[in-house]
């Protein structure tokens, strides 16, 4: 069984709206049950450590309208305990872990591309034949990744996260720092996108990526299935 290293974003403001941002819970919780019940011990750290920010909009306030994930994980006192003071990963070891999943969110979008630790985390585990996973938005912590040989780490590999034109369906086009579709591809992956909000998730070799936050459960099946 693998130590799984999950990533969170610290960053809590989405551009210039005024409107809070932060990770999308669900797109944390389906892959983390499906990890946990197959044997796998999770660490969750963040950009920046401490309690990371979730997105409202991920987080119904009626709890009869969360996924189920959300609520077992809301509800279990071990799982949501490793939110309230998550380390941060400057100090993380690669050696510590074998594989790494990135959940999405927008906040990922400013605080995860340029981010030398989880550049070092991500190029580090898969070199060491680790497995490397993200959701959504969370593919913004590969733009800065790379493979042994010093390409980025996606260049030549099946690779989707939340498409060009779902960012324009939620009207953020202006207001991301880049569009994370149009940058996966100028670094040579091979983008997949299927149409806006379908559960899409795709595998090559030990990347697993999934499109949007309806892809998580798919997301959390192909991380199983690539670590077993």
């Amino acid at each position: 069984m693998a130590n799984v290293l999950f990533i969170l974003t610290s960053h809590d403001k989405l551009g210039d709206t005024g409107n809070p941002t932060g990770f999308y819970i669900d797109e944390m919780a389906a892959p983390y049950w499906a990890l946990t019940d197959a044997g796998h011990d999770i660490t969750i750290a963040s950009v920046k450590g401490g309690k990371p920010p979730i997105d409202p909009n991920s987080l119904d306030d009626d709890p009869a309208k969360r996924p189920a994930p959300v609520t077992r994980f809301l509800d279990d006192a071990t799982a949501s305990a490793k939110l309230e003071n998550t380390p941060a990963v400057a100090p993380l070891d690669v050696a510590d872990y074998g594989a790494v999943f990135l959940p999405g969110g927008h906040g990922t979008m400013w605080d995860f591309a340029k981010n030398d630790d989880i550049a070092r985390l991500v190029s580090g585990i898969y070199a060491k034949d680790g497995v490397v996973g993200a959701v959504c938005h969370g593919p913004a912590g590969l733009l800065g990744a790379t493979k042994p040989d010093g390409t980025p780490l996606v260049a030549g590999l099946r690779v989707n996260g939340f498409t060009d034109s779902e960012e324009n369906t939620v009207g953020l086009t202006d207001q991301v720092p880049y569009l994370l579709e149009s940058r996966l591809r100028e670094l040579g992956g091979k983008f997949e996108g299927k149409d806006d909000w379908a559960a899409f998730a795709v595998t090559d070799g030990r990347l697993v990526t999934g499109q949007n936050p309806q892809s998580a459960e798919k997301v959390g099946e192909q991380l199983v299935a690539a670590l077993a």
